[in-house]
């Protein structure tokens, strides 16, 4: 599913900016698009894939909320890096405890949960900060459509071989698959791909722990769409934890004045 809905959006990105006149990619711009492409979309979108049939997705929200301090981590101890300033290190900060309020009951089932299935969601955490820090020093088009398109096409493709190595079409029937489903895949295909279209933009042209509040904003999307779409309880702890992923975002937003 992962694999046939990459390809399918980055071949359509690939050859729209061919089309309008974008140059053909050199080879260390195809280069950088595949490692990306394996970290953010295999590695990062693949290993959550997988683990979503184990894992409950508000711990799994959780779980992957911890990629602006793997990011914080990883940009501080290589070389030339830093760590952020007070204000974005707060910042980040605070928005994890929202997170953490917001599941934090989920939390206190997590020894129930699927050893292997949590690992690997953890995995994916380390994989897409990895990504996204390679992303923002690596060679790609100046079109970040082009270079996004590139980096879904390979990643599309290596899902799809892992996908084959691991026997998921001997479990595949055309015959079974439902109208949710079918719409489910088209809604990924266009309207997530838009998303990571953005956030591959943002790589490029906003500081890094800017980018890295999507992760705390991801949480407080789903509670929001669970009250007015599915009529699910707006309770004190939830709005409580609102305010802080708001205010993390607002710290980390507010430019340096001076």
């Amino acid at each position: 599913m992962a694999g046939v809905r990459f390809l399918i959006s980055g071949g359509f990105l690939y050859a729209l900016r061919r089309y309008r006149g974008d140059p053909a990619p050199k080879a260390a711009e195809w280069r950088d698009a595949v490692i990306v492409g394996i970290f953010l979309l295999v590695g990062a979108n693949g290993a959550v894939v997988w683990a979503e049939q184990f894992v409950p997705s508000a711990l799994t929200a959780l779980l992957v909320a911890t990629v602006p301090l793997w990011i914080l981590l990883m940009d501080a101890v290589r070389p030339a890096g830093q760590w952020p300033p007070l204000r974005g290190t707060i910042g980040i900060l605070v928005g994890f405890g929202g997170v953490a309020l917001l599941f934090g009951s989920s939390a206190d089932n997590a020894s129930s949960l699927n050893f292997y299935g949590a690992g690997a969601v953890v995995f994916a955490s380390l994989s897409w900060a990895a990504g996204s820090l390679y992303a923002r020093s690596a060679t790609l088009p100046l079109s970040p459509l082009l270079g996004t398109g590139m980096q879904m096409l390979s990643g599309g493709a290596i899902q799809l071989v892992l996908g084959c190595l691991l026997g998921e079409w001997s479990g595949f029937h055309i015959g079974l698959v439902s109208l949710r489903s079918a719409l489910a895949l088209v809604y990924l295909t266009v309207v997530g791909s838009c998303a990571f279209v953005a956030y591959v933009w943002l790589l490029r042209v906003a500081p890094m722990s800017l980018v890295a509040t999507y992760a705390y904003v991801n949480p407080l999307v789903a509670v929001l769409l669970g009250h007015f779409l599915a009529h699910e309880p707006m309770t004190i702890r939830s709005l409580a934890a609102a305010v802080l992923i708001i205010g993390s975002v607002i710290l980390v937003s507010i430019p340096k004045r001076g």
